[in-house]
């Protein structure tokens, strides 16, 4: 796993800085909730949190010098499987919460993408011990494809709150 050293490094200082910003942006957005904030931020802001934070984890994990790929799998298929049941946990608050109806775009990214790089994540773990090559690829993409997946949830999120706002804003000078 030493070549993939410089990879894990850029992919780990990258969730890192992005956990940092989603939190500022957060903060900001603080100012003015809407009226389900909770239930929405469980089902859009924490997720984007969750994927951040398993990039940095399988980042940090790829630097761990294991004794053997096999040590490594079982971990890449532990985070797999608990990605995977979180995602579900995520479709059931999609649907549950009521300040935002989801679209297409919202189950694509929430959803049904990050079940797939779980999914990756799972069979790289299986396939480790015959095709250790492939597996190390397999664990690389899968969290590439949850730091993207993070880099759009937070664009998106923050793109709705700051238009959200302008047109509250708007609407409030209109009353007046």
């Amino acid at each position: 796993m030493r070549e993939w050293d410089s990879f894990y490094v850029i992919l780990g200082g990258a969730a890192a800085a992005l956990i940092g910003l989603q939190f500022v942006v957060l903060t900001l957005i603080a100012e003015r909730p809407p009226e389900d904030a909770p239930a929405a931020g469980a089902a859009f802001a924490t997720p984007t949190i969750v994927y951040f934070a398993t990039t940095l984890l399988l980042s940090a994990l790829a630097r761990v010098p294991w004794q053997s790929v096999a040590q490594a799998a079982a971990t890449w298929g532990f985070i797999g499987i608990a990605g995977a049941i979180y995602a579900f946990l995520v479709a059931r608050r999609m649907r549950t919460q009521k300040a935002y109806r989801p679209v297409f775009e919202d189950w694509l990214f929430n959803v049904f993408i990050p079940l797939l790089a779980y999914a990756v994540l799972v069979a790289a773990a299986l396939m480790a011990h015959s095709h250790t090559g492939e597996a190390l690829f397999g664990a690389g993409a899968a969290a590439l494809v949850l730091l993207f997946i993070g880099i759009h949830n937070a664009w998106d999120g923050v793109s709705y709150h700051v238009l959200a706002n302008m047109q509250s804003g708007k609407r409030g000078k209109e009353d007046e």
